[in-house]
């Protein structure tokens, strides 16, 4: 989503005419995002505040992907404590898990825009307790209009380092995130591509998951620092605007 269709409050070049296509030629597809805190309602109204207009299904965030791998963890339901906002809150709620700071089965962390030291304190003893520690992705910083903001990995790394347990992380690079997506439009690796603008979640994750991948350069990724990973994506192009035509 960010750095491929949209960047803050603005579409990018050819993005709602990408994602136009995709709609015309009857293509399944899924906006794909790390960021946890909005529910896709949420999501769905900022991009067509942007121009682009998608349905609250084609968007899957990790925080629909934690709550996912949850429910296939414990199918009879379960118990978290939680630490993020409501995307993340109404993806657990929403799959029948009881949210509890008491005896919880997981602690399941994700991004917020308040990170609380009670409520770290709190995940770190319900951690040594014996709860399973899970997060919704790995960045360490997310973008903000005054610069960097520390992000999940970080606040991830204050907990393992006080837990000695390290997060299972369920969003990209995992390429479970990608699988389940997959599932989700019921889609096959061999005839999906990945559009993605960073080199390291993006274009490592649909690696994994055996998707042809395609790098744009509006995002996080310039192209002289393709050159630095031992992986290199299918294609390298400079926006979805050179993908329109080959919807």
């Amino acid at each position: 989503m960010d750095g491929v269709l949209v960047h803050e409050d603005r579409a990018l070049a050819g993005a709602a005419e990408f994602v136009g296509a995709l709609q015309q030629k009857g293509r399944p597809f899924l906006i794909l995002t790390n960021n946890s805190i909005f529910t896709t309602r949420d999501l769905r109204a900022r991009l067509a505040a942007t121009g682009i207009e998608v349905p609250e299904e084609a968007i899957w965030t990790s925080a629909l992907a934690t709550a996912q791998f949850l429910v296939d963890q414990a199918p009879d339901g379960g118990s978290a404590y939680v630490i993020g906002e409501a995307g993340l809150t109404t993806a657990l709620y929403q799959a029948g898990f009881t949210l509890t700071a008491s005896r919880p089965d997981f602690v399941v962390l994700g991004e917020t825009r308040t990170y609380s030291f009670e409520a770290i304190t709190q995940a770190i003893r319900l951690i040594q307790g014996g709860a399973r520690f899970i997060a919704t992705n790995p960045d360490v910083t997310g973008p903000s209009a005054d610069g960097d903001l520390p992000a999940t990995g970080a606040v991830a790394a204050m907990i393992s380092a006080a837990t000695g347990r390290k997060p299972y992380f369920v969003g990209k690079p995992n390429p479970m995130m990608i699988r389940s997506a997959l599932n989700r439009i019921d889609a096959h690796s061999e005839t999906t591509v990945m559009v993605g603008d960073r080199m390291d979640t993006d274009m490592v994750a649909g690696i994994e998951a055996g998707l042809r991948t395609f790098l744009v350069l509006t995002g996080s990724t310039r192209a002289e620092d393709v050159q630095r990973y031992p992986y290199r994506p299918t294609e390298v192009v400079g926006s979805v605007a050179d993908l329109v035509a080959r919807v």
